[in-house]
């Protein structure tokens, strides 16, 4: 899903005025990706569907680059997610709205236990009810929200400056944990088998970001990153600003590249929230390259809440019950996890073939384990086009529930806790 984004950062990064094709240009570039998939282990049984983005999200985009003289360009990118099943710009998982069980069974949320038919009882299943249907409405890429519309150009939107000492970018960024993330994974977040299939609800690093100011450097087979975001709150509240800050660093040659990244976030209320850290690195070995990657995923405080609770408080639910509704969510949506990673890619002449295994293993009580492996077969008709069969299966272990999801969506959730499920896809790729 990122690869070619992945490039456009070392294009970004780069010093060398030899990079530069001509004085000003601007190039329309995108993806098409789409086919047909079928995904067990769900709600009401198998999903049959025709999809977007089996190996990469579809997406459109513009590129900007000036050469402005000594050792300065001026550059910029908007790119536009792209559905191209049903022309919109956002989309859900096959598993639709639905939440995993440790996040809507009263027990596994270890709610107090009220007096059937009381109207304590009542309250707290009305502030539960509220809180479910608020957080899956929002299971998906790019939604609407009431406070927020979908994002036209979501995937990526900055303007930079590079200098012969690095670049300064402005907008809508990839963090930097997440570039060293997707490095490293032998799928570069392609299909079912990408590494953070199986730690994406909730997520365990931080895709992008908004609100970003980034520098970024490239020597030689050395490249990294500083990044630093202030997000807007919703208006009328006295929330603070979200904030992001990260970094990362890599080294590539043409027989092994390692890299390391970190993220750490801060919630709305000022609290240290999700922090990400990655560690990667890959080697040729005979034919082929193997890569490899251990992640840990720590948040004690889960963002987007607050607002949540005040919203149900107003409601027939009560202020008691909201609270300690969004309590239990606080307590069931922290993270402290490792995720590990290990893939080997091959070439033959048009053909592709990767196998991978990925594994999430989620050290709370909660016991929410997951693992896939399985491989993936790509045939090139030519540079820009190309036919891929991805098969995954997803092993759910505790309160395990991740579906397999695709390169340009979310798998959401099985049907139960435990439950696993497997993954065939098949689908056609061109590149602009």
């Amino acid at each position: 899903m990122i690869r070619s984004v992945l490039s456009l950062s070392v294009v970004a990064c780069a010093c060398s005025a030899a990079m530069a094709q001509s004085e000003s240009s601007v190039t329309l570039y995108g993806i098409a990706d789409a086919g047909v998939s079928r995904v067990t282990g769900l709600k009401g049984g198998a999903n049959n569907q025709v999809v977007s983005g089996i190996m990469e999200g579809s997406r459109w985009g513009l590129r900007g680059n000036e050469e402005i003289g000594n050792g300065f360009r001026g550059i910029f990118t908007l790119e536009s997610r792209l559905e191209l099943n049903n022309g919109t710009v956002s989309n859900r998982p096959p598993s639709g709205s639905d939440l995993p069980d440790r996040l809507k069974d009263p027990t596994l949320l270890h709610l107090p236990v009220q007096a059937v038919g009381s109207a304590a009882a009542a309250q707290q299943a009305g502030a539960l009810n509220a809180f479910v249907n608020t957080i899956g409405s929002s299971v998906g890429v790019n939604l609407p929200s009431s406070t927020l519309p979908s994002g036209y150009w979501d995937r990526q939107a900055f303007v930079g400056l590079v200098t012969p000492v690095g670049a300064v970018l402005a907008g809508r960024q990839y963090t930097p944990a997440y570039e060293v993330a997707s490095t490293f994974d032998t799928l570069q977040t392609q299909s079912a088998l990408a590494a953070g299939q199986v730690a994406a609800l909730p997520s365990s690093i931080e895709i992008r970001t908004s609100n970003a100011l980034a520098y970024r450097i490239q020597s030689g087979g050395f490249s990294g990153a500083l990044m630093y975001t202030a997000e807007s709150t919703p208006p009328a509240t006295t929330l603070y600003r979200t904030t992001l800050r990260g970094l990362s660093a890599m080294y590539k040659s043409d027989s092994m590249s390692f890299g390391f990244g970190y993220n750490t976030r801060k919630n709305e209320l000022g609290q240290r929230s999700l922090t990400s850290t990655v560690l990667g690195a890959s080697v040729k070995i005979g034919p082929g390259t193997l890569s490899g990657l251990v992640g840990t995923a720590k948040d004690e405080h889960p963002a987007n809440l607050a607002l949540i609770a005040s919203q149900v408080a107003a409601s027939t639910a009560g202020p008691v019950a909201a609270a300690t509704v969004q309590g239990a969510f606080v307590q069931a949506l922290r993270q402290d996890a490792r995720l590990g990673h290990i893939g080997y890619r091959l070439v033959v002449g048009p053909s592709t073939v990767y196998v991978a295994y990925s594994v999430y293993n989620d050290k709370r009580p909660n016991n929410a384990d997951t693992a896939s492996y399985g491989a993936v077969y790509s045939y090139g008709f030519s540079k820009r086009t190309d036919v891929n069969l991805a098969l995954a299966h997803f092993n759910n272990k505790g309160l395990g529930q991740a579906a397999p999801g695709a390169g340009g969506y979310l798998g959401g959730v099985t049907a139960s806790a435990g439950t696993d499920s497997n993954s065939i896809a098949l689908g056609l790729r061109h590149r602009f």
